[in-house]
């Protein structure tokens, strides 16, 4: 091996290590690589720039609008609508209705927002019919994996393996190239769930009833200390109020909140002491007369008030302006008078010190506050209502618009009339200026982090393919495994995928595995068509962790989910998918 070569693999397994650690964000570790590709003179810069003009990127994120205004104008509300009327108290039937009608849905659009925009939905239906919300969540994010392996549109890793075959000299994947195959796949995939899967799926608390609720009706108020209070120069710990029916959730001194060290606080006069409690005790501390509830005049002091709280549950959505921030930097008290209880993340419910905790996709947040406060953080995009289905104003009269651009952009793909990516791009255009959806919210809709992961992975890529390491990964393989046949090939390129993918991006996975297994396939002679296949598949199944897809990501934190309960219920539809890949894939690409 050339010491390029050395250079190139060792950063292979860097990424991998850096994606397995979470070290940084998939996408900063993917420029990364890329970046020192173009420092070491591997990959040269005017080469580099063609990544840009890869006509993945662009697809998904146009067909990202177009999801985005599918939701816009109702038609993903209408299913979640005719979910909930159609279960009529039953578990079994709530599941059938559920998997079904994402099933179709996401076939037709992106099934990352498909589960973000469903998830309250089954919260919903979970409650009518008398189950915990994760015996239907993880049903909901499986069944969106399956729809989106029917069509090309379905998931951006279906977009991005056409585009990895085009770039190795293959025919682009058209639209529905793989239905006969995917429709096989989804259909083993819900019977395994009916009939197994659901009787592995856990109870899980969530998490506003793993810290408690108050039956009791609660106030959150604001109590100022004046200057002759008797509670000047006092700990929390020695108030009379502190007891286990009031709770004191922050002090505010100025314009700076000492919710870190409240164990430590000595009140002094002019402190503003936010609580929560019921109404006997407010009055009972209206009464005690070293408090005020009203601004005093000549101090400068704000309106001190006492209102009636929310507690709900909500989640961190792919474009949310809070991802990657830090809770003490956010001043959600100061914007919106919105206090974060708890975080749920990676099987824990942090509720101690959590102002430095920065907030990443799918996290799952405890929120108190006024109902104004925390209908404006979700009209400003920040979260994602878990407690009930959001209400927004939809544009129903556009609903048929909307509908006839994805319908129309899926038949003329399938037609060859234009290649995806302009379809995509003349689509997102219809849907904004048919006003189906603001362009401001078309663009926030779009997951930057998505797109330059793949630009960076592109660029690892190239650097492999310009190297010759992918040769002689090929030439490697092809003499350890050129005479066991086909079937055997295939078996192995599906697994390899399908172990990857849970542990790292299924997009990453992809771009890596792809070319590689492109020139595997011609090496040996054999058609590269149900090889590129098996990779498009086994790069969507990812059911055994929740980090492999976005959507499992994203039930993982709604549902109050641990690490193990998909591996318990994925890790049998894993291998079971294997099987049927090594079965049926050959039946519709033959070798």
């Amino acid at each position: 091996m050339s010491l390029e070569q050395v250079f190139v693999l060792a950063l292979v397994v860097i990424v991998f290590l850096s994606f397995l650690r979470e070290f940084y964000p998939p996408e900063v570790t993917a420029l990364g690589a890329s970046a020192a590709l173009l420092a070491t003179g591997i990959v040269d810069t005017v080469d580099f720039l063609r990544v840009f003009s890869s006509s993945a990127p662009i697809t998904i994120a146009m067909m990202f609008i177009i999801s985005a205004s599918l939701e816009r104008t109702g038609v993903v509300a209408i299913v979640g609508e005719f979910m909930k009327t159609h279960a009529r108290g039953s578990y079994l039937r709530a599941m059938l209705i559920m998997m079904t009608s994402t099933v179709a849905a996401s076939a037709f659009m992106n099934n990352t927002p498909v589960v973000i925009l469903l998830t309250p939905i089954m919260i919903s239906v979970a409650a009518s019919v008398g189950v915990a919300p994760s015996r239907l969540l993880i049903p909901l994010s499986f069944a969106a994996i399956f729809g989106g392996t029917l069509t090309l549109v379905g998931t951006s890793t279906n977009i991005l393996v056409s585009s990895v075959a085009v770039e190795a000299g293959q025919p682009a994947i058209s639209m529905f190239e793989m239905t006969g195959a995917g429709l096989v796949f989804a259909m083993v995939g819900m019977v395994y769930m009916v009939f197994a899967g659901r009787f592995l799926l856990p109870d899980r608390a969530s998490l506003a009833s793993v810290l408690g609720q108050e039956t009791k009706r609660k106030f959150m108020a604001r109590l100022l200390i004046p200057t002759a209070s008797r509670y000047c120069g006092k700990k929390l710990a020695d108030l009379p109020f502190n007891t286990a029916e009031t709770r004191i959730i922050d002090v505010i001194r100025g314009e700076t909140s000492l919710r870190q060290s409240l164990d430590d606080v000595v009140l002094d006069a002019g402190d503003r002491v936010v609580l929560k409690s019921d109404t006997g005790e407010l009055l009972g501390l209206k009464e005690d007369g070293h408090v005020e509830f009203r601004d005093i005049s000549d101090t400068g002091f704000v309106p001190v008030t006492a209102e009636q709280t929310v507690l709900m549950e909500a989640s961190i959505g792919t474009s949310s302006h809070l991802r990657g921030r830090a809770l003490s930097d956010l001043n959600l008290r100061r914007a919106y008078g919105i206090y974060v209880m708890a975080v749920h993340r990676n099987d824990h419910n942090i509720s101690d010190r959590i102002n430095d905790l920065r907030l990443q996709f799918a996290d799952t947040l405890l929120l108190e506050g006024p109902p104004d406060g925390i209908r404006r953080l979700m009209d400003d995009g920040g979260i994602i209502n878990l407690s009930t289905p959001t209400d927004r104003p939809t544009r129903r009269t556009k609903a048929p618009i909307a509908i006839a651009t994805i319908l129309g952009v899926m038949l003329l793909g399938a037609l060859d009339v234009m290649p995806i990516a302009g379809l995509a791009l003349i689509g997102a255009v219809i849907v904004m200026m048919t006003r189906c959806i603001d362009p401001e919210e078309a663009f926030n809709s779009i997951d930057w982090r998505i797109l330059f992961l793949i630009f960076g992975m592109l660029g690892l890529s190239m650097g492999i393919e310009e190297t010759g390491a992918a040769q002689l990964i090929v030439e490697s393989a092809v003499h350890n495994i050129g005479f066991v046949g086909p079937l055997t090939v295939l078996a192995a390129v599906y697994i390899l995928t399908s172990l990857l993918t849970e542990m790292i991006s299924n997009n990453a996975v992809a771009v890596l595995i792809g070319p590689i297994v492109i020139g595997l396939a011609v090496e040996l002679g054999y058609d590269p068509r149900p090889f590129i296949m098996a990779v498009m598949f086994a790069a969507s199944a990812s059911f055994a962790t929740p980090i492999g897809y976005q959507t499992n990501t994203f039930v993982y934190g709604a549902g109050g989910y641990k690490f193990h309960d998909f591996l318990v219920v994925g890790l049998p539809l894993n291998i079971l998918f294997a099987i049927v890949a090594v079965i049926v894939i050959p039946i519709f690409f033959p070798f």
